[in-house]
């Protein structure tokens, strides 16, 4: 296939990450690049090749520009996408899709009303030892799943950003919280109850530069997710606790039979280990050779070779608005208490990829 064209709106951090895993991607190429801050991204259009746009509007007049790759803040994120669809572009958005289920279903509606394609992060379930994991569970080796435990300590956000508030603003759920959801719901499918509490368990915080302020947000939630199927996932998400915690970012899923240990929800080379009922963790080969950390651009990459073969791609826009749903049931459910919320919405589990297909004995 011909390379699409991305065009990135929103240089930050993480934009970084996305076009140097780009450049391994032969279905995709950097062609653009738009931010609020115009200097930022002409700095980054230098660094990486490509062109830099003065607004979002001169991006979305590119005739290059195929695929949409929209990195703002989460905040920016529904209106970002929407510009983009009407303009005729297909998407592919960092995570959330949108921070309300209304404006998440409206671009999932909108997509398919102007024929265009719609993808969202996290698509760290594309990774080696996710995919080893997801084939071990699909093929039956845990028994009847029944309960899955998952972790993300990701620690106090100020002591590395220049600007944390943000982060505080939409919550731990909603910022890396997302990642097992989609990990989970992609592995083993949808959710339809959630229950959640939050505490505030140090509300006052200070910036890297000596400024005070006030977390906008619970920095401790945990949450259990019903899923079809009968299984139930016990999430702990902190803005709190960090390293050197030994729960950072792992998952285990446990059936009658067995259990599956997870070592990273974001590393596509984690640890995957497998213990029958009552034994000991063995360590479980992946079915290739693992990328080293997060290959960001996998997701955008996967959307275009669909694109090209014309068949559904996995990051999919149903997925990422259901993990929408789950999350804003959380926000409701913790403020009443803890309350059950039903969840009515579905999608249909994304397939393994080609090169995970085969079944694992060992």
């Amino acid at each position: 296939m011909s390379p699409l064209g991305i065009g990135i709106v929103g240089t930050g951090n993480i934009a970084g990450g996305y076009a140097r895993d780009a450049l391994t991607h032969p279905e995709i190429r950097l062609v653009a690049a738009t931010d609020i801050d115009p200097e930022r991204a002409t700095a980054f259009a230098k660094e990486h090749g490509c062109r830099a746009h003065a607004s979002i509007d001169e991006l979305l007049a590119d005739e290059a520009v195929d695929i949409v790759v929209n990195l703002t803040v989460h905040h920016a994120h529904y209106e970002v996408t929407k510009r983009a669809l009407e303009a005729g572009r297909h998407v592919y958005s960092e995570k959330p899709l949108a921070l309300r289920s209304q404006e998440a279903r409206e671009l999932v509606n909108l997509a398919t009303a102007r024929g265009r394609r719609l993808g969202c992060s996290p698509s760290t379930f594309l990774g080696e030892a996710q995919q080893t994991a997801a084939g071990l569970i699909r093929s039956g080796r845990l028994g009847a799943l029944r309960a899955i435990y998952a972790e993300v300590n990701w620690g106090r956000i100020e002591t590395w950003h220049p600007a944390p508030a943000p982060f505080y603003d939409v919550g731990v759920m909603v910022d890396v919280g997302v990642y097992p959801l989609t990990l989970v719901t992609s592995m083993v499918g949808p959710a339809q109850g959630v229950r959640a509490w939050g505490w505030d368990l140090q509300p006052d915080r200070v910036t890297l530069d000596g400024t005070p302020f006030r977390i906008g947000s619970p920095d401790l939630i945990v949450s259990a997710i019903e899923l079809d199927g009968g299984a139930v996932v016990r999430l702990t998400t902190s803005f709190y606790v960090g390293r050197p915690t030994r729960q950072h970012g792992g998952l285990e899923f446990h059936g009658d039979d067995a259990s599956l240990a997870l070592g990273s929800f974001q590393d596509f080379d984690a640890t995957v280990e497998l213990g029958a009922y009552g034994e000991a963790f063995e360590p479980v080969e992946h079915v290739r050779p693992a990328f080293r950390g997060t290959a960001w651009a996998r997701g955008v990459a996967e959307m275009a070779s669909a694109i090209d073969e014309g068949r559904p791609h996995r990051a999919s826009a149903e997925q990422a608005a259901h993990v929408v749903d789950i999350l804003e049931a959380a926000s409701t459910s913790m403020a009443e208490g803890g309350r059950r919320i039903g969840i009515t919405s579905t999608f249909a589990p994304p397939p393994l990829m080609p090169w995970a297909q085969e079944p694992i004995t060992r």
